[in-house]
C-alpha cells in the first residue's frame, strides 16, 4: 500500500489533481472492477428520476464545503476519469437507497460497509481496534495519503481510491483521530440530497480538538446515518457517535469496560434494517475474552462463524487492514492479514 505526501498546495483543486494523478491507473482499476458502479450507478445517473437527487446532492455539499468539492472535482481531472463517475462513488450510500428495485434482475446487490471496531479506555490502556472491512471492488485499491496543509496542519489517511481522504480512517497533527462503522436505517430515514459521509469524515480531518469533531459531526445534516468513533490523543478520551438523518445524534464515552460495535445502532433510538450479519458479529464479540490487546486483535481475527466471521475474507466482503490506535503511544498501527498474527505493514507516532 503506497503512501503519498502532498502539499502544501496552492488550491482543495490542486491536492485532489495531485492525488489523482498519482493514483491515476489505481482509480480508473477501481471504477473497472466496481460493479455496482457499472450495472446500478452509472444507468441511474442517466435517468431522469436520479437527475434531482444528484443535482441536490452536489449543490448542498459544494455549498456547505466548497474547498472538499474542488478537491473531489481535482481527483477527477487529475486522474483523467469522468467527474460523474467520482461523484457517484463518493455518494453512493447517499444514492442507491433512492434507486428503483429491480426485483428479479440479476445484478449484484449493495453490500454493507461492514467494519468492526473495539474500543476501552482504563488505567492500564487507552485503545481502538479496527476492521476495515470493504466489498471485493476495494481490494488492492487503496493508498495511504499524507496531506500538509497550508495552515500548519497535516493528516495521515487510508484512502479508497477515487474517494475523499477518508471515509475510514485518519488522524491528524491536532491529535484527533477516527474510525467509522457504517449503520443501516430504514430507507424511510433517509433524506435525499443531504450532506454525504465522505464529505463529514473529509472535514473531520481538520477537526482541532474532540469537540470541534463533535461540532462538525452533529451541525453535518447528514443524508444517511452513520457511527462515529472519535479519538482524542490529548485528553485520552474515545467517544462514540451515533447519527441519523433530520440532526439526530447520540454520544456515548467509552470507559473501562471494552464496547464494541459493528454495523448496529447501540445507543440511539432509529428504526434500522436487521442486519444478521452485524447482530452476529455482535453475539460474538460479547463471547470472547476482551481483557488485552492481544485479545482485542484475536477478536478482530475470530472466523469461528463460517456465516457472518468477524474477519472476512470474501467472497464479497473482505477485511481490507486492521488499524490499532495506541493512546498511549501514541501510535497508529495498520495490520493487514488476520491480526491475530499481528503482522505489522505500518507504523505512525500520532
Amino acid at each position: 500500500m503506497e503512501i503519498f505526501e502532498v502539499g502544501p498546495c496552492k488550491s482543495s483543486y490542486e491536492m485532489g489533481y495531485l492525488i489523482g494523478e498519482r493514483f491515476s491507473s489505481l482509480i480508473k482499476s477501481r471504477l473497472a472492477t466496481d460493479l455496482i458502479l457499472q450495472t446500478q450507478l452509472r444507468p441511474y445517473a442517466e435517468t431522469q428520476i436520479a437527475k434531482p437527487i444528484i443535482d441536490s446532492l452536489t449543490e448542498n455539499n459544494r455549498s456547505k464545503f466548497p474547498r472538499y468539492w474542488d478537491e473531489l472535482v481535482g481527483i477527477a481531472e487529475g486522474s483523467s476519469v469522468p467527474v460523474l463517475d467520482i461523484i457517484l462513488i463518493n455518494f453512493r450510500k447517499e444514492i442507491l437507497a433512492f434507486m428503483p428495485k429491480n426485483e428479479g434482475a440479476n445484478i449484484p446487490e449493495d453490500t454493507p460497509d461492514d467494519c468492526s471496531t473495539v474500543l476501552v479506555v482504563s488505567d492500564s490502556m487507552a485503545i481502538a481496534a479496527h476492521n476495515e472491512d470493504a466489498n471485493v471492488a476495494l481490494v488492492g485499491h487503496t493508498y495511504l495519503i499524507q496531506a500538509n496543509l497550508g495552515n500548519g496542519l497535516s493528516f495521515t489517511a487510508y484512502t479508497y481510491a477515487g474517494e475523499l481522504p477518508s471515509c475510514a480512517f485518519g488522524f491528524n497533527s491536532h491529535g484527533l483521530a477516527f474510525t467509522l462503522n457504517s449503520v443501516p436505517p430504514r430507507e424511510d430515514e433517509i433524506v435525499a440530497g443531504g450532506i454525504g459521509r465522505n464529505f463529514i469524515s473529509r472535514d473531520l480531518l481538520e477537526a482541532t480538538s474532540s469537540g470541534d469533531a463533535l461540532k462538525k459531526i452533529q451541525s453535518s445534516e447528514v443524508s444517511v446515518g452513520h457511527s462515529y468513533n472519535l479519538i482524542d490523543i490529548p485528553k485520552r478520551k474515545i467517544l462514540n457517535i451515533e447519527t441519523a438523518s433530520r440532526n439526530r445524534f447520540s454520544v456515548y464515552e467509552v470507559n473501562a469496560s471494552p464496547f464494541f460495535h459493528a454495523n448496529m445502532y447501540l445507543h440511539l433510538q432509529v428504526p434500522q434494517i436487521q442486519d444478521e450479519n452485524s447482530s452476529s458479529r455482535q453475539k460474538r464479540a460479547a463471547s470472547l475474552p476482551q481483557e488485552s490487546k492481544e485479545d482485542f486483535l484475536s477478536l478482530l481475527g475470530d472466523i469461528d462463524d463460517k456465516r457472518y466471521p468477524i474477519y472476512m475474507s470474501g467472497p464479497t466482503l473482505y477485511t481490507l487492514c486492521t488499524a490499532v490506535f495506541d493512546l498511549d503511544g501514541p501510535t497508529l498501527s495498520i495490520i493487514e492479514g488476520n491480526p491475530k498474527e499481528g503482522k505489522v505493514t505500518h507504523s505512525f507516532h500520532m
